[in-house]
């Protein structure tokens, strides 16, 4: 017991000397300030400086406040060097100024265009302070943009030139180097289709030695990211759910030249199953019956996220068209083997208002092309749901390489602050292209720019020279007139065709067009416009009595009106749906009366596994509606490539020795690809088709025969990625022709671009 009571007595005495123990250990590190004394300080006043600091006078201060203190005066980048010392009751703050930068200097670097894109980001300004960390960082992001635009061999120096009194001039030396090429592309791993087939769909593209405008034979990070992104989407748009394009890599062959490698794991195809909609209980089921039908239609499809955008889509409309104005979506997932269910959960959600939309990151883009892509409006309900849409719709400009947004809940009213943010990318595009075959030669040249003056104009201008024509035409389009959601276009044209040593006569045809064309229905587009054209026919000895009969100079107008009903599930490679177009042009001004119909009908559909198998009906008449003979130029030819196993432009009607085309045109195409045929070699694609088609009908002479019979053929086609450019060709035996006609066995194209 006694021994308990002088263990007790030992522990209140420890525990009283550790409390005298703190005590004095905080008094011997805590000081009350009396004084401040700066010293070091030339450019930056005193009262300036003790702006950075807390308020010290007759306060206590310890250690750690000191080391606060110091952190936040390098924070303001002011200083090279700071030292605090407390003697007494008096606080020593002594610094080292940072040089300020009276000048930075880019040398090697002409283009302005590439010296702003290199120095986006860098932290060093002229006026600001030398900072040697952020100088530091400076270079290394100058490398990274560089490499950004295929400028891996580059290298950057920088040097600092003293000026006295504290100033400096930086200057940075850039040598570009060589731009790195890509020699080959690759694709490896799980990638299920043919690298010739991947190739279509990235935008990189092969180095080759006459390609010298094209700018995506260069390796460049930003495309490769982007070539990434395309085929994630190509092979989730094809029922390929868990594919992932792992990696992506430059591997250095020789000199300058990379291999681009893209790394594909395509996984398993996972087919839809069961898809559905849990609606609130106070909603009206029967708002949703067109919803169900398309859950119903996609059950046992490849999966495809044009579909699930075509599913939100329906949502969108049935909310807006029935005032639910605040509703969210939950999409619970469900995988059984290779089957997909999905469940639409549509919930009400709270009711506050979007109070303010901020845009940033737009230095070229209005900001009204960009608010005009907006569902959602400030002082409009918020819903989730729409501003998924917006953010959809601005990415779908493909005017930025980043679209986020970011939404921010007022503390006070509950109400969304949404912050939009945009980074710009090039969109303006030059090229050339040419080509051989059996039909001729041909070269061509195109300048597009995909948002001019930031306006969000579509300008395009092409040249085409071949055999015997040149082509060119200059347009503009406003996809979104007056925030109308029409679009407005307008175009001048020039065509001349010279067939003076061959048949007689040659046609010069100049002139304008305009319209606008919106969409009417879900999914139907509607268009009408006006075209204005100036023609003028010349003719020789040689020509054709009618030839003859029609040399002079005319002008017409037309008023021409377009149907366009689009079901496919996607505008590039499809391989699903149907698209039906219908044309018709209205005489107003002409001495022919010409009016024309056009119809074009096109189905997709897989078979089996890798098929696309397409059915195509096509079909153009063209009468005077006054009884006259229509001009030349007037009559109608078969595209080529809707009769294979004949001579472009040798089918139908025959004046002497030249093909004068008929006033009725049609065929019918099938076409089947074989994905089965040569599976290992990655650029050969085959297909096999049947064509039949008809050119016939004569105005201005009933002794030539119209020649209406129905030619066909059948035959085998193939398309190669050759080092030069694709090729493909067919072989055809006719089934059924004219005594006139001339056939054609096998027919090549080739292909290349600059």
């Amino acid at each position: 017991m006694k021994n308990l009571v002088y263990l007790n007595n030992f522990l209140k005495v420890l525990f009283l000397s550790l409390v005298v123990l703190l005590l004095f250990i905080h008094n011997l590190h805590s000081e009350i300030i009396k004084n401040i004394k700066i010293s070091g300080n030339e450019r930056i006043t005193n009262e300036t400086l003790l702006t950075f600091l807390p308020p010290l006078l007759d306060k206590e201060i310890t250690d750690s406040e000191i080391n606060s203190i110091t952190k936040n005066l390098y924070e303001t980048n002011f200083f090279k060097d700071v030292t605090i010392e407390l003697k007494d009751d008096l606080l020593l703050i002594n610094v080292v100024e940072n040089p300020i930068i009276q000048n930075i200097v880019y040398n090697g670097i002409k283009s302005d265009s590439l010296l702003d894109f290199l120095t986006d980001g860098v932290n060093l300004k002229d006026r600001s302070s030398f900072v040697e960390i952020f100088a530091e960082q400076d270079i290394a992001i100058i490398n990274d943009n560089l490499k950004r635009r295929g400028y891996f061999f580059a290298t950057v120096v920088l040097k600092k030139e003293n000026l006295g009194d504290n100033l400096v001039n930086l200057i940075f030396e850039i040598d570009l180097g060589k731009k790195a090429k890509i020699k080959k592309i690759t694709f490896i791993g799980n990638k299920i289709y043919k690298d010739k087939k991947l190739r279509s769909i990235i935008l990189s593209e092969e180095y080759k030695f006459w390609k010298f405008i094209s700018g995506k034979k260069f390796l460049n990070e930003d495309l490769v990211n982007f070539d990434k992104q395309l085929l994630l989407n190509f092979y989730k748009n094809n029922g390929y759910y868990n594919a992932l394009i792992s990696s992506s890599f430059a591997k250095l062959l020789i000199d300058d030249e990379f291999e681009l490698i893209f790394n594909v794991n395509a996984g398993d195809k996972i087919f839809f199953r069961n898809l559905n909609v849990e609606l609130p209980i106070n909603f009206d089921q029967n708002n949703f019956d067109k919803l169900n039908t398309t859950l119903e239609r996609l059950k046992n499809e490849p999966y495809s996220i044009n579909a699930i955008e075509k599913i939100t889509q329906e949502i969108d409309k049935i909310a807006l068209d029935e005032a639910y104005e605040t509703i969210g979506i939950d999409v619970i997932e469900n995988f059984d083997s290779n089957y997909l269910d999905l469940t639409f959960v549509i919930e009400e959600t709270e009711k506050t208002f979007v109070k303010r939309i901020n845009v940033f990151g737009n230095n070229v883009t209005r900001e009204n092309v960009i608010r005009n892509q907006l569902e959602i409006d400030e002082g409009d309900f918020y819903n989730e749901i729409l501003l998924n849409k917006s953010i959809n719709n601005i990415k779908s400009l493909n005017f930025f390489k980043n679209v986020d947004s970011q939404i921010i809940t007022d503390d006070t009213t509950n109400d969304k602050i949404v912050n939009i943010s945009v980074e710009e990318k090039p969109t303006g595009e030059i090229g050339a292209s040419a080509g051989v075959g059996t039909s001729g030669e041909s070269f061509g040249f195109f300048v597009k720019e995909n948002n001019f003056l930031g306006k969000g104009l579509n300008l395009s201008s092409d040249v085409t020279l071949s055999t015997e024509s040149i082509k060119g035409s200059l347009s503009v389009k406003n996809p979104n007139f007056n925030d109308t959601d029409k679009s407005v276009y307008a175009s001048l044209e020039t065509t001349e065709i010279d067939r003076l040593t061959d048949f007689g006569y040659k046609t010069n045809r100049t002139g304008f067009s305009y319209g606008t064309d919106f969409e009417f229905l879900d999914d139907l587009n509607f268009g009408i416009g006006n075209k204005n054209f100036y023609q003028k026919i010349e003719t020789d000895s040689t020509a054709s009595a009618l030839q003859q009969k029609q040399e002079g100079d005319y002008w017409d107008s037309f008023i021409n009106l377009d149907f366009t009903y689009d079901k496919r599930n996607q505008k590039f490679k499809t391989t699903d749906g149907f698209r039906n177009f219908y044309s018709i042009e209205l005489p107003v001004i002409s001495e022919t009366n010409t009016l024309s119909n056009i119809y074009d009908y096109r189905f997709f559909t897989e078979l089996y596994e890798n098929n696309i198998t397409s059915f195509s009906f096509f079909a153009k008449t063209s009468n005077s509606i006054s009884g006259d003979d229509i001009k030349l130029t007037e009559r109608n030819y078969l595209p080529s490539s809707k009769l294979r196993g004949f001579q472009s432009g040798k089918i139908g009607p025959k004046d002497g020795n030249d093909f004068v085309g008929g006033n009725y045109v049609s065929s019918i195409n099938i076409n089947s690809t074989l994905p089965q045929f040569f599976e290992e070699n990655q650029n050969i694609d085959f297909s096999i088709f049947l064509d039949a088609g008809n050119v016939w009908g004569i105005d201005y002479d009933s002794s030539i025969d119209e020649s209406n019979k129905i030619r066909s053929a059948a035959g085998l086609g193939v398309d190669w990625f050759t080092p030069i450019g694709p090729l493909n060709f067919s072989l055809s035996q006719p089934i059924s022709k004219a005594d006139t006609d001339k056939t054609e066995s096998f027919r090549f194209n080739l292909g290349t671009s600059f």
